[in-house]
Formats: C-alpha cells, sequence, structure tokens
C-alpha cells in the first residue's frame, strides 16, 4: 500500500437544514511533506473535538479503491480524493484485512490502527447526499482511524509498511459488520474479542460494552 493523496481542509461554516454549521470534512490534495503528529496533521482542522480528531482518531485513511463504486453509485464522476473527509487516500486499503492493533511505518510516522469510522451527516453534506451516511454503513468499507505512536514527515507516495500484528486478529471491516449487521453471525465472537485488545479506542470499547451487556440482558 502506498499513500494516493495527502488531504487538508479549514474549518468552513455551511448551512443545513436552515442552520449554519461548522465543519472540517471538505479536504483538498497537497503536494507537499506534511507533518503528522499525535494530534493529526498539520493544516488539518476539525470543528467538532468529540465526535472527531484526539488522539485514538489522529488520522483518517480511505482507500482509493472505493472511489469507482461511490462516483457510480452517487452519480458524482468528479469525486476525488479527500471527499470523504480523509486525511490519508490509500492505495488499495482494505478494511477486512486490516487489523485492530497493526502497526504502520508511512515515512516518518508509525501509525496504530485503532477502530472503523462512524459516518455523521456532515458526511451526507460532502457527497451532497442525504442517505450516503445510511449506504456508506451498510457498505461495511469504512475507512480506519489510526493513533499515531511515532510522529514525523509523511511525502506523497509513501509506502505503507507493516511493523506489527496483534496476537488476536479483529479486521476493522469485521468489527464494524459485527457491531451495525443485526444478522451477523459472528457479531458475539467478534465483539468480545475486540473488547480485549488494549490498542481498541476507549469509544469503541465503550460501545461493544454497552452491547454485550445489552446482549446479556435479552438473553
Amino acid at each position: 500500500m502506498k499513500i494516493i493523496s495527502i488531504n487538508q481542509s479549514r474549518v468552513q461554516s455551511v448551512e443545513y437544514n436552515g442552520e449554519k454549521i461548522q465543519t472540517g470534512i471538505f479536504k483538498r490534495p497537497t503536494n507537499e511533506d506534511v507533518f503528522i503528529s499525535v494530534s493529526g496533521l498539520s493544516g488539518d482542522a476539525q470543528a467538532d473535538l468529540i465526535n472527531h480528531g484526539g488522539a485514538d482518531k489522529a488520522v483518517y485513511g480511505f482507500s482509493n479503491s472505493e472511489y469507482a463504486y461511490w462516483r457510480e453509485a452517487l452519480n458524482l464522476p468528479s469525486l476525488s480524493s479527500g471527499a470523504f473527509g480523509e486525511n490519508l487516500t490509500i492505495e488499495n486499503l482494505d478494511e477486512y484485512a486490516t487489523y485492530i492493533g497493526e502497526r504502520f511505518q508511512v515515512g516518518e510516522c508509525i501509525l496504530e490502527v485503532s477502530q472503523p469510522r462512524v459516518p455523521c451527516f456532515k458526511l451526507g453534506i460532502a457527497l451532497e447526499n442525504v442517505q450516503a451516511p445510511k449506504r456508506f454503513t451498510q457498505r461495511y468499507r469504512t475507512g480506519v482511524y489510526f493513533r499515531v505512536v511515532q510522529e514525523g514527515a509523511v511525502t506523497l507516495g509513501d509506502r505503507m509498511e507493516k511493523l506489527s500484528s496483534p496476537e488476536v486478529l479483529v479486521s476493522v471491516g469485521e468489527l464494524f459488520q459485527a457491531y451495525f449487521d443485526k444478522k451477523y453471525e459472528r457479531s458475539l465472537y467478534v465483539l468480545t474479542s475486540a473488547s480485549h485488545l488494549r490498542a481498541l479506542s476507549e469509544e469503541w470499547r465503550q460501545k461493544i460494552e454497552l452491547r454485550l451487556m445489552s446482549s446479556i440482558k435479552e438473553n
């Protein structure tokens, strides 16, 4: 895998349902080297620091291979890197072959997989389709959030070299599917396994714990 595009944004004000909201989802590619710290990319901004950003969601990666599907599905032929709000557009990133806790060397940085992305309504604004967040969820190709283990500069075209994998393998794609697909037969096993992973973000740890508690009560 390699970095196809590095994307940044400033906070913008847009109108949604008659109200002004702030968002940093409208990211645009840059050809310059970018420094990545534990809080994210230099030159990039987030408006909602509760639901976006933070150490566990410092960097968001999305696969370039998904763009062909969404250009056709949304009838947006001009859809290009950064459109999903990703910091890094990554060559052939596969959520079902990318595992919570895996570490990658990217340029000078070391990134660790922390959780899937759960889309909010702002994705619908960015993609000009209010149904986009729901359709994005149902596709299970959510992209990947990373925390930054080692800070440093990243250059366009840098390769992502895998450094290590956890002993227990729970993929980002299967974790997301286990949480959102009520008919998925492996849900309980996957969620239980994920809950024990040190590298899982605190946000998802809490989500899973609540889901498992709910399952116990129902049974």
